[in-house]
């Protein structure tokens, strides 16, 4: 495999669940952001932290035939979540912090990669990875793995958002709208992150929004919509998907990937598709994105 067009680290969850025949499902925004990359045609190296028993998982197979190149890191401890869908929404607990994806375990020839996504789910992406991507990379971090506050057997609560050296290296820092207060003003994330950057807000059916950052000044907000699905199963990985469509359609349109918002449309498109079926194999190709893209224009 020749240089990655996008490098993706994380480490996969195993979400406990009764009905998996082996208990679990694999989950985490690296594994949803790889198999998403890779489907829509982007040269993809995946960083992967695995805990012994995710590392047995056929899920990961899915990834690989895909096309992505993965390089799988051993934990001692990886994340493990019990997810509860209640009326008021999604309850959650774990087993703590996972343990960290070392910058160490990073294949040379990747490190020179120009676009980069750092997608933790347990706070196991630490500081260190703010200068691993070259100074020149494009970095998409998925903000909401490092705001959790995880304690065994404990419902999983926000953090306060804050500066951090990731977030300083974001160049384009995602992350639910639920997963920020409402009282903190996007101006002041805006002196969190780079001179230049941009806040993408998702918001599930509601949409979201794009926020641009220049001189850490507030200069434009673009909303989207999100794509109606035929029917929704399980919106597990929804934020991932759609951040890799939308890293997805900058790569592939490079200066002018952004233009006229197609960069949010296919991302609100991918994470369209991923919602209406369960776990990764939900994960939308490259044919699947083209033909709901046809049906949406006509």
């Amino acid at each position: 495999m020749r240089k990655p067009d996008v490098v993706i680290v994380g480490a996969a969850t195993r979400d406990l669940n009764d009905e998996a025949p082996r208990g679990w499902l694999l989950g985490g925004g690296v594994t949803y952001g790889a198999l998403a990359l890779a489907r829509l045609g982007v040269r993809t190296g995946v960083l992967l932290g695995l805990d012994d028993e995710a590392r047995t998982a056929p899920e990961l197979d899915l990834i690989r035939d895909a096309g992505a190149e993965v390089v799988e890191v051993s934990l001692a401890k990886g994340p493990v979540f019990r997810n509860t869908e209640t009326l008021a929404g999604r309850v959650q607990t774990c087993n703590g912090p996972s343990d960290p994806v070392p910058v160490a375990a990073l294949p040379e020839r990747w490190r020179e990669a120009r676009t980069w996504v750092l997608a933790p789910v347990a706070s196991e992406i630490h500081d260190e990875w703010a200068g691993a991507p070259p100074t020149d990379a494009c970095v998409a971090l998925a903000w909401q793995g490092v705001l959790r506050h995880l304690e065994p057997g404990v419902r999983v609560r926000p953090l306060e958002p804050g500066p951090s050296p990731l977030v300083r290296r974001a160049d384009i820092l995602a992350v639910s709208r639920h997963d920020i207060p409402g009282d903190l003003p996007l101006r002041s994330i805006g002196q969190w992150l780079p001179p230049s950057a941009e806040l993408l807000l998702t918001a599930g059916l509601l949409g979201g929004l794009l926020v641009r950052f220049v001189g850490h000044q507030l200069v434009e907000a673009r909303a989207y919509p999100s794509v109606p699905s035929p029917v929704e199963v399980d919106a597990t990985g929804a934020g991932d998907t759609m951040l890799a469509g939308l890293v997805a359609a900058r790569v592939a349109g490079g200066p002018d990937g952004h233009r006229l918002g197609r960069d949010l449309h296919l991302g609100a498109l991918a994470g369209s598709l991923l919602v209406e079926g369960p776990g990764m194999n939900s994960v939308p190709t490259l044919g699947q994105l083209k033909e709901r893209l046809a049906r949406t224009m006509g």
